[in-house]
């Protein structure tokens, strides 16, 4: 389960992230509202706690952009202040849940897991990377208008890179999830499809999103 923390106090930050990997969460904290859209747009997580006063794109806004795209991600909204009308605000925005400071650790914490519970029940099956999109029902892929045809191996490939997106996949673990260790770890078979893939994936676009990291392995991401 993956956590995202938007929050411009460090202090604050540092103490919700604490919490939740005791709770056994991989967390990412993030200081700033452009900053964290940014990181939405590549990268998947499970639920997403969200300061209303940050510097630049304040919550809300990042809030209504997320929903704006289609991101349904959990959303716990915190704030210093609890008036009504801004709660309202932010559950008409799109928040899930709304947490005023100072609050209880054991409170958020017990709030963030009923919203991971809940959003379980309405994660999408289309994993979107960019304007690439891959429905692990149909296994289906396609970048903005153009159908992508995939071979089996090609789809576990794919999946696991945008599931990971953001994320450095190694050789070997990439081995492990597509090919069950059924090949020498000496062997290209990892560059081979991973070059097949980009030619089907980046081929005519301008904007890349399948990255080489030498000597370590790739990264499904926007941009360099």
């Amino acid at each position: 389960m993956r956590a995202l923390v938007v929050e411009d106090n460090r202090k604050t930050a540092a103490f919700i992230a604490r919490a939740l990997k005791a709770e056994g969460l991989a967390v990412s904290v993030l200081r700033d509202g452009d900053e964290a859209l940014g990181m939405l747009a590549v990268s998947g997580f499970d639920v997403v706690l969200l300061d209303i006063m940050l510097p630049g794109r304040d919550g809300l806004s990042v809030l209504r952009q997320m929903r704006g795209r289609g991101n349904q991600t959990p959303v716990l909204l915190v704030s210093a202040r609890g008036e009504v009308n801004e709660r309202v605000e932010g559950l008409d925005a799109g928040a899930d849940d709304y947490i005023a400071k100072p609050f209880a650790l054991e409170e958020l914490v017990a709030r963030v897991r009923a919203l991971i519970r809940r959003g379980g029940d309405r994660v999408s099956p289309v994993i979107r990377v960019g304007d690439l999109s891959l429905d692990t029902t149909t296994h289906r892929a396609q970048r903005g208008n153009r159908a992508i045809e995939l071979t089996s191996r090609e789809y576990s490939l794919l999946e696991l890179l945008m599931r990971s997106a953001g994320r450095i996949c190694g050789r070997m673990m990439i081995l492990e999830k597509v090919w069950d260790y059924d090949f020498d770890p000496g062997s290209n078979i990892v560059d081979v499809y991973v070059r097949r893939l980009r030619d089907k994936i980046d081929s005519g676009f301008e904007i890349k999103l399948l990255h080489s990291v030498r000597g370590v392995g790739y990264v499904m991401k926007e941009g360099a």
